[in-house]
């Protein structure tokens, strides 16, 4: 995701050679004797053993001839990556307080809270059509990234005239100027948006961790006052983004994922949603860009209720994430040994053959071009074996990493064939 440049420790890229070349995306696995010589990757010479270790089909991967079953297959690859994504248990039927209800830019808005246990209360939006009467399709729409842990809903939804101007920056640049939950509603949907582990109401507070001292996460001098001026939530998200390591070490330590994490709430979310009255709920979907589409591929994967995922700007191999793009991305990306499994774009191929729509950016610089086009051919071929080549849909933008208008236009027509 775009943010997640600004995740890593390093804000500057690495002198390496064009990371389209032959021997950065080569799948060194699949040569009978493979070659193990030196080449420079993002972790230098060890880039070719590391990526020689992972299988050449993996045990689970659907497109493995021994799998001939599907439902068997898809049984079996739910549990395990199930097991290793070990989501928290999530709470059952928490109680949803309706903060305020109004009328903006044509919909019906609600500002909705629900505590989930720990941390602070989840914050959400919800949105439909005015004077919609009967229940909707609805979406559940899944906020980015962005190196900018302060905001969560806020980004890609506009509740009044008063929008903060970093918001209005971020729109501008990575969604043509709209805020895509709302413009998605006007077009006769129920969207609800909600901040999530980390993020907005979710974040972690500098009063959380008071007496942290140690490097790039020291708070000495840090505090929660007045927090949104802008200078501070810019030293905020600068923070936020250095912490990422001891949150995602710490999760690890208690013996879960950031996805798994991600996956739990973002399912309470769901469970609020298709509970409403005026949802319909076998016509859910999701999606999102960058930090929603990583999200829209653990959710739209494992939770069948998603009928149709779109994942925006979030698709690639582990092949590119070992040689070429670890270094810009967050640690929410990774469940540790999956890859012994799947490959990264068959957790989402586990929603096979449900509709499934990836839009990718051909100048992305979170990926290189080769191995989102490898991607798209896993997820062909998954879906082709499925018999179902039909429900499947991937598309290349020229420009980098976005969800612009003409994406909109496309993601939103996709809801459309099959959520109607």
């Amino acid at each position: 995701m775009k943010a997640a440049i600004q995740t890593a420790a390093l804000p500057v890229f690495l002198d390496l050679p064009d990371p389209d070349s032959a021997y950065l995306t080569q799948p060194h696995i699949n040569n009978p004797t493979p070659d193990m010589s030196p080449k420079k990757s993002v972790i230098g010479h060890y880039g070719s053993w590391a990526n020689y270790l992972l299988p050449k089909t993996p045990p689970l991967s659907f497109r493995n001839e021994k799998h001939t079953d599907m439902k068997k297959w898809q049984a079996e690859a739910l549990a395990k990556t199930k097991e290793l994504i070990a989501a928290p248990e999530r709470i059952k039927s928490p109680i949803v307080t309706v903060e305020k209800k109004y009328i903006f830019d044509g919909l019906e808005i609600e500002e909705l809270s629900w505590d989930l246990g720990y941390g602070r209360p989840t914050k959400a939006v919800f949105m439909k059509p005015q004077g919609a009467s009967k229940p909707l399709p609805a979406v559940l729409g899944l906020h980015d990234h962005a190196g900018m842990k302060y905001f969560g809903l806020r980004k890609i939804v506009k509740t009044s005239e008063d929008q903060h101007p970093i918001l209005k920056e971020h729109q501008d640049s990575d969604y043509g100027g709209k805020p895509w939950a709302n413009e998605l509603a006007k077009l006769g949907y129920a969207v609800l948006v909600h901040d999530t582990f980390a993020f907005g109401s979710r974040r972690v507070h500098f009063d959380d961790v008071e007496g942290l001292n140690w490097g790039y996460v020291d708070t000495t001098g840090k505090n929660d006052q007045d927090p949104e001026k802008t200078e501070n939530i810019n030293i905020y998200n600068a923070w936020s983004s250095e912490h990422e390591h001891v949150m995602s070490k710490s999760l690890f330590c208690a013996g879960t994922t950031w996805p798994g994490v991600f996956l739990s709430e973002d399912q309470v979310a769901l469970d609020i949603l298709s509970s409403r009255k005026d949802v319909d709920p076998e016509r859910i979907g999701c999606g999102g860009l960058s930090g929603g589409g990583l999200r829209t591929v653990y959710l739209g994967g494992l939770d069948p209720r998603i009928k149709c995922a779109v994942c925006v700007g979030f698709m690639t191999t582990w092949t590119d994430l070992i040689l070429n793009r670890s270094f810009n991305h967050t640690w929410m990306t990774y469940t540790p040994l999956l890859p012994q499994f799947l490959d990264f774009p068959e957790i989402l191929g586990l929603r096979v053959p449900m509709p499934t729509l990836v839009q990718n950016n051909n100048q992305d610089q979170l990926y290189t071009l080769p191995e989102m086009k490898k991607a798209d051919e896993v997820l062909k071929e998954v879906y082709k074996k499925a018999k179902a080549p039909e429900k499947y849909a991937a598309k290349f933008y020229d420009g980098p990493h976005k969800f612009d208008l003409e994406m909109q236009k496309d993601a939103f027509e996709w809801f459309g064939k099959w959520l109607s």
